[in-house]
């Protein structure tokens, strides 16, 4: 089967590289599925996990916003933050987790930035959720 390059890059440096049969990513839009000659496209991302998929494997990255670009033969993602779910404290993500429900609770109360309490909890969940994906 044919397959498409894959670049996943944070402000940090590389996630990932490596090729790819089908990448699955949440832009904001909805999700989108690419295969390899793929019509060129830019779109931001959302939120979520990038699934790339090769035979019958499956590597998941949650990544917290960002930019995907689309060539015919190249996928890269210019990523805020990402992660590969093997990689991923879910330790650290349930302490964010709470911290950032805490934040939320006290909001109304306090001068808190709600917005941002709000993207904290979603960033956390999507790791959480990333990190299930390949521990089931």
């Amino acid at each position: 089967m044919k397959t498409i390059a894959v670049s996943i890059v944070t402000p940090d440096g590389q996630v990932f590289d490596g090729e790819a049969e089908m990448v699955i990513a949440k832009a904001q839009s909805g999700e989108l599925g690419i295969l390899p000659g793929h019509v060129a496209m830019v779109a931001p991302l959302a939120i979520g996990s990038v699934r790339i998929k090769n035979k019958k494997e499956t590597e998941y990255v949650a990544v917290s916003g960002g930019f995907l670009e689309v060539q015919p033969k190249k996928v890269t993602i210019l990523a805020q933050s990402a992660e590969r779910a093997e990689d991923i404290d879910v330790d650290r993500a349930l302490r964010a987790k709470q911290r950032a429900e805490e934040r939320l609770k006290q909001a109304k109360q306090e001068h808190i930035d709600f917005k941002r309490a709000e993207l904290a909890l979603k960033r956390a969940i999507n790791r959480i959720e990333v990190a299930n994906m390949v521990r089931k």
